[in-house]
């Protein structure tokens, strides 16, 4: 199996929907950033804090090569970030399956970003009128490149363990058991 590659917009649930995928077909799931921070030894935000987006972006890409080989394929969800720099959409297409998980109800992605904002350091220091400014501005710069995914699957229902459990077997008689 090809690996399947989580991308989309924050909070649109890379981590939550792939984390249970993956539990849910016996699969590995990666999420690509906690991988960046194992291999530097620090957070993200201190990698670009310190060393700068563009040194992250070289440990990101070199963390997205070493996913697209894992034997038998992975779940792995992607910063969402990682389809709009280099041609990594073009790799990611080239090696496996990408899926662009898109909030269609926009009140429920605004409420979870409203509510992981501290975690969020885009984000962290905007009031909620500047959040939906900000989220505008950027979902339409990086639209362009998530819509080159192969695939799209609605992840608007992971608000609780039932919603997650439903959209993983969904997604997984979508992507895995065809």
């Amino acid at each position: 199996m090809k690996p399947i590659f989580l991308i989309g917009y924050m909070c649109s649930g890379k981590t939550t929907l792939g984390r249970a995928v993956g539990i849910a077909a016996s699969l590995p799931f990666i999420d690509l950033d906690d991988l960046v921070e194992a291999h530097a030894g620090c957070t993200v935000r201190e990698i670009f804090a310190t060393h700068g987006e563009e040194a992250f972006r070289e440990m990101e890409r070199k963390a997205l090569v070493e996913t697209s080989g894992i034997p038998g394929g992975a779940i792995i969800a992607c910063g969402g970030g990682t389809p709009c720099f280099g041609d990594n959409m073009d790799f990611m297409n080239s090696r496996g399956i990408t899926v662009h998980l898109r909030v269609s109800d926009h009140e429920r992605l605004m409420n979870r970003l409203r509510e992981g904002r501290a975690k969020r350091p885009l984000i962290a220091s905007l009031s909620d009128g500047e959040i939906e400014q900000f989220i505008t501005h950027q979902m339409a710069a990086r639209l362009p490149h998530y819509s080159r995914a192969q695939e799209e699957f609605d992840s608007s229902y992971l608000e609780n363990e039932e919603e997650v459990a439903a959209s993983a077997k969904s997604f997984i008689s979508k992507f895995i058991q065809k």
